[in-house]
């Protein structure tokens, strides 16, 4: 029997089917992928259009890069999960490539995004109590208001958006939020309790965030010289993204604690993991912590793979000279329906002028034009296209950006 590569249904009729079965905790665009190779889908009607969204950066490499796609082929022919009651040939080589890629000693897998930072909230207690002396159950994590770090019930519990809050209480305690960017706000928040800091070096969701220079420094210094942890969440900033291989990078910065994922399962396999020194990840002793799938045999060949290519340094650099062609083609635009943008490497935050359309507007506007991009926080909209993506790609899709920008003025 052959199996067909698009669906018998319109893109109407499957998102009409959507509506009785699916939670609406999503609100897509009306278009319904089917197929995707490289820096472009195509929807079950056949037509195409240029991702500059990449999952989030979970495609930092595109769609189906042939080296990642061949080792999940060549896995699934061997082994897929053993839980980790058992070794696997595939672990040890993934957790080395990845402590000498980022610098660190250690690394703990997991899958999603939200489960490293989890993890680390654990960990960090753990080295509070355990190491630095903190009395038992009063540990305190400092974080940025504006956050974005996942969806559970505790990372909810020191959100800034109501959306993520509001009907999800009671909330975890031991946390305190300070203002991003807010050196002062931060020292101030710190104390004999504080276990760490978490902060992502860029506010992905927050509309791509960017700290002043030196900020990343400062809080190095500041989480030092108060015996705390600097916990660093790269899930959206980090494997090439921003030009660097992280984006902490971009000031010379070494955290205690690095949070990855996303791009780190190359678009295939739910892939995250929590790099950190030994010291701090050396405090979890066995049934303590622990994820069935964490650590697969499969998600570790594939981000062997990710690894390995960024190794590279091939995609950091892409990133990097592509990130001056996007960061022109924004200035060219700006007061030309752009109000301001906040760009690094291959990375844009664009804040729409109101009077031209919303984010969810022009995001719908450059679907009819074949572009993918999505909004967030009512007027911004963000690029993050596959690290793969051509110059001629970029600047199609940044011509097509003037186009709907001009048609709303």
């Amino acid at each position: 029997m052959t199996v067909p590569t698009r669906s018998a249904r319109s893109s109407a009729e499957l998102i009409r089917a959507e509506g009785p079965v699916l939670a609406h905790n999503y609100h897509p665009l009306p278009v319904v992928v089917a197929r995707a190779e490289g820096t472009w889908v195509e929807d079950v009607e056949g037509r195409r259009y240029l991702d500059m969204l990449a999952g989030y950066s979970a495609l930092n490499f595109g769609h189906r890069h042939p080296k990642l796609i061949e080792a999940a082929h060549r896995q699934l022919d061997r082994l897929t999960l053993t839980s980790r009651a058992f070794h696997n040939d595939r672990l040890a080589e993934f957790a080395e490539g990845l402590a000498e890629l980022t610098g660190l000693d250690m690394v703990l897998p997991m899958n999603t995004g939200a489960e490293a930072v989890e993890s680390a909230i654990k960990v960090a207690r753990k080295w509070a109590y355990r190491v630095k002396g903190v009395p038992s159950d009063q540990a305190t994590i400092v974080v940025a208001d504006g956050n974005f770090h996942g969806r559970t019930t505790t990372i909810v519990s020191f959100s800034g958006d109501p959306a993520a809050r509001d009907g999800f209480g009671p909330f975890t305690p031991g946390f305190r939020t300070v203002p991003y960017n807010d050196l002062a706000a931060l020292e101030a928040a710190i104390d004999e309790t504080t276990a760490g800091v978490l902060i992502e070096p860029i506010q992905g969701e927050a509309g791509v965030v960017i700290p002043d220079d030196g900020y990343l420094t400062r809080v190095r210094e500041l989480t030092r010289q108060a015996g705390c942890l600097f916990i660093a969440d790269e899930i959206q900033s980090g494997l090439g993204r921003t030009g660097r291989t992280l984006a902490v990078e971009h000031e010379s910065v070494l955290p205690d604690v690095l949070l990855l994922g996303k791009a780190l399962g190359g678009g295939i396999v739910p892939v995250s993991a929590v790099v950190a020194r030994r010291e701090v990840l050396g405090v979890l002793g066995p049934g303590e912590h622990g994820s069935t799938f964490g650590g697969n045999p499969l998600s570790a060949a594939v981000a062997s793979a990710v690894v390995d290519l960024l190794a590279t340094g091939e995609f950091q650099r892409r990133a990097s000279e592509l990130g001056e062609a996007l960061d022109a083609g924004l200035s060219a635009l700006t007061g030309r329906g752009i109000t301001a943008y906040r760009s690094r490497g291959l990375w844009a935050g664009v804040d729409i002028d109101p009077a031209i359309g919303t984010g969810r507007e022009i995001s719908e506007r450059l679907l009819r034009e074949g572009v993918l991009v999505k909004d967030t926080h009512g007027s911004t909209i963000r690029l993050a296209p596959p690290l793969t993506i051509t110059r001629e790609e970029l600047h199609s899709a940044l011509a097509s950006l003037e186009k709907v920008l001009l048609q709303g003025t």
